[in-house]
């Protein structure tokens, strides 16, 4: 017969499972996608840069690998740490985002038109970039504390306020791409934070007049909010055949390379839009159309196949959040991802302008990769909490 004693041990031992180990917790699926993604990043960079360097075929490709490298380490060690603290410092987050965009201005490094990086020993830091996942953080810290102060017409107009202050700054520098990503991403913490369909409206209202003002009546009195390149974009992705050799010349070369790679792709050797150098900026902002080239329609279709399982993991991990201020990260977050992977893709095929803005985890740029993988760290955390929230409730239930 088993002794008394070792009988309860075991009883207890069944209705007290042990915890999970901390990598469990996480969203595998999630970290595939995001895996997945860095792979065929650093696979397309080797094949569509070896010639952009002389003497160094593989300079993006062993940097990119950097990047990645310290971005999944980033995005492995977050889930470790409780999200919820960095409410308490919502602030002094808020601070960081207003002082790093404007430092831009006082230190930042010119290039093409445009003063948006700092001069770092190892990369160029891109603060706007970094400045998106730290107005999500921030910002949903916000709603929540002033959700039982303020009525919903004061709580909305002081959110919008706090996201139209960095992204007018990040717009000045010029980076129009980055200052929507910040506009969407408080539209994203309003939804999800249960705002009325009214404030919307009003919101939208205000937006087309604001574009009135800033394409026709501020032109009309001699008053140039855009930069020339920035309406020379708007103007080929309106009319791409008017100019083909000036503004409407990468949409042209894009929609020719993507074309060409037709279901399997050109391969490396035979994709001349890329080798040739006729497509622009093939490594960052048109990386998805050697894509279409090299691999054709079926490498296309796995990349947004990735994409997919990942928009679909964020989405799931809204649901699964233990509270608020975590549904409205997850929220944040989902929308920068899913805007920035609708308009890079959109540009490439010619149904969005070209606005700059990376291909999430597939452009070159350490300041996107390691931001990136920076804000699929905080959702592998709320999921990691979320699941320890229903591992207690299920002990509870078997005491």
């Amino acid at each position: 017969m088993t002794p008394p004693r070792e009988l309860a041990t075991a009883i207890e031992d069944f209705r007290e499972p042990p915890p999970q180990p901390r990598f469990l917790r996480l969203d595998l699926l999630l970290l595939v996608a995001s895996v997945g993604l860095i792979g065929c990043s650093i696979y397309t960079l080797s094949t569509a840069t070896l010639d952009d360097v002389p003497g160094d075929p593989y300079f993006y490709v062993i940097r990119q690998s950097i990047y990645a490298a310290v971005g999944i380490t980033l995005m492995l060690l977050i889930p470790r740490f409780d999200y919820s603290r960095l409410r308490e410092l919502k602030v002094g987050i808020y601070g960081v985002l207003i002082s790093s965009i404007l430092l831009v201005y006082a230190v930042g490094a010119a290039a093409r038109g445009s003063k948006r990086w700092i001069e770092l020993p190892f990369f160029r830091f891109q603060p706007s970039e970094l400045g998106k996942v730290l107005l999500i953080v921030a910002l949903s810290a916000f709603a929540i504390d002033r959700v039982r102060r303020l009525s919903e017409r004061e709580q909305t107009s002081r959110l919008v306020l706090l996201a139209l202050v960095p992204a007018m700054l990040v717009i000045a520098q010029p980076d129009l791409g980055s200052g929507l990503v910040y506009l969407v991403i408080v539209l994203a913490v309003l939804f999800v934070a249960g705002t009325r369909w009214t404030h919307f409206a009003a919101l939208g209202g205000l937006a087309v007049a604001a574009t009135a003002l800033t394409l026709v009546a501020a032109p009309a009195v001699g008053v140039q909010v855009l930069e020339d390149y920035q309406k020379d974009r708007l103007t080929a992705f309106l009319s791409p055949s008017s100019d083909p050799q000036s503004q409407g010349y990468q949409l042209r070369q894009s929609i020719t390379a993507i074309g060409s790679g037709q279901k399997t792709g050109r391969g490396t050797e035979e994709a001349t839009q890329t080798r040739l150098n006729f497509l622009p900026e093939h490594h960052t902002d048109f990386v998805f159309s050697v894509v279409g080239e090299e691999f054709g329609f079926m490498g296309a279709a796995f990349v947004l196949s990735l994409y997919a399982l990942l928009i679909w993991r964020c989405l799931r991990i809204l649901t699964l959040s233990k509270n608020l201020y975590g549904a409205l990260l997850a929220g944040g977050v989902t929308a920068m991802l899913m805007f920035q992977v609708f308009v890079n893709v959109g540009m490439t095929i010619g149904i969005m302008p070209i606005t700059g803005i990376p291909l999430p985890l597939m452009s070159y740029g350490g300041s996107s990769v390691l931001v990136t993988l920076l804000a699929i760290g905080l959702l592998q955390s709320v999921h990691a909490q979320a699941r320890e929230v229903q591992a207690a409730k299920s002990r509870e239930l078997l005491a």
